[in-house]
């Protein structure tokens, strides 16, 4: 049976803090998610065996002694969620694959708070299994050379003491044994750049920071939790500040739109939480949009983390750092370009949420290509609510 997946905190630490809210106070939700491959001309056919393979390997794990111990060390996890995964397992028949239409398709369904740790660890599985079945022998020592370059880059950027970025690689990575490598090196490299990883379990095993807030899940289901469309994603922050308060204050600013989040993100949410994270659209106007939007309401940007994690390449992150590093404190999430090159055509695969409790929920994005729904007629009402004209 293939292994892609050793443990249950090989996943990003985001699907824990949303999950502990969701076990807390929503453990009746009952959530869909679909799969998307967003990259043309990409056939999973070939490993459907090894991915289900591994799929069916993953959902034998439980959480070990020392995974509890080591949540219950992170500050903001709560004892009683703990205990709460010490008897928890992943039922198989919530997942949910399907060719008959040529192409993979995957559907997952159940109780939110038992389905949201599939994602990721789903993701890691297709993307392993895929390279695995298309490339016999790796070209690592290209990988490595890639990898150099970009240390070098950071290390001889003018300016560059400042420049700090974490691995975000997880869903996407070549190959676990890849990724604990890529960190590996630039722990011994870089480590003053290198503020942690959003991997938990190798957060464990390295010592390194484990690194996430929120998704864009998380604001999306209140589109179904909330009474009133519109106020759902205040709502969504308000819940968040209620169950962490100072702790992982860094909010999503793209479920909706920018724009519809500037709207919502009054005075006193952007006093409260610590910064804002971009994943789509243009990094520089993101950024000159954040410092303007502090800036209305008296509070010094440079107080504030902005946090970029769109597509990343290292010279695309130092051009931003260049921009904003004088007139706020940007950081960095760097994904895909850190833990997938290795010279061969990347994917661009994700598992979104496209249902909360039976009714359609969307993410619109600042980019079109980013966009997700399955509902024209809820699309069309989302966009009507939060003021948003159509892609």
């Amino acid at each position: 049976m293939s292994r892609y997946i050793q443990s249950l905190l090989d996943t990003d630490l985001y699907k824990f803090t949303m999950m502990q809210v969701i076990w807390r106070q929503y453990k009746k939700a009952e959530a869909e998610y679909q799969f998307f491959c967003r990259t043309p001309g990409v056939s999973f056919l070939p490993c459907l065996s090894k991915i289900e393979q591994g799929i069916d390997a993953f959902c034998t794990l439980t959480f070990h002694e020392d995974e509890l111990n080591y949540c219950a060390s992170l500050p903001y996890i709560r004892r009683d969620f703990v205990a709460f995964l010490k008897d928890f397992r992943f039922n198989r028949n919530a997942i949910h694959i399907s060719t008959k239409t040529g192409k993979l398709e995957i559907v997952i369904r159940g109780l939110w708070h038992e389905t949201i740790l599939y994602e990721v660890p789903l993701l890691a599985i297709i993307n392993e299994a895929y390279y695995q079945s298309l490339i016999s022998s790796p070209d690592y020592e290209e990988g490595k050379k890639r990898l150099q370059q970009k240390i070098a880059l950071v290390k001889q950027h003018p300016q560059h003491e400042r420049f700090i970025f974490s691995d975000f690689g997880t869903r996407r990575r070549f190959s676990f044994l890849w990724q604990r490598t890529v960190l590996d090196t630039l722990q011994k490299t870089i480590p003053k750049h290198l503020a942690g990883t959003s991997n938990v379990h190798l957060a464990k095993a390295m010592g390194l920071i484990p690194i996430g807030t929120m998704a864009h899940e998380f604001l999306q289901a209140f589109q179904a939790l909330t009474q009133k469309l519109e106020d759902s994603q205040k709502c969504a922050l308000h819940i968040w500040l209620k169950e962490y308060g100072d702790d992982l204050g860094i909010a999503l600013s793209d479920v909706i739109t920018l724009g519809a989040f500037l709207r919502d993100f009054d005075e006193e949410l952007a006093h409260a939480f610590q910064g804002v994270r971009q994943d789509s659209g243009d990094p520089f106007l993101w950024g000159e949009a954040m410092i303007e939007h502090y800036q209305k309401f008296h509070i010094n940007p440079k107080k504030k983390t902005l946090v970029f994690s769109d597509q990343l390449t290292f010279p695309k992150a130092l051009e931003i750092y260049d921009r904003f590093r004088e007139r706020t404190n940007p950081v960095f999430g760097i994904g895909t370009n850190l833990m997938n090159d290795l010279g061969y055509p990347q994917l661009d695969i994700v598992i979104k949420m496209t249902r909360l409790n039976g009714q359609p929920v969307a993410k619109l994005s600042d980019n079109l290509g980013k966009a997700i729904c399955t509902d024209d007629k809820y699309f069309n009402r989302l966009c009507e609510a939060f003021k948003v004209k159509p892609c």
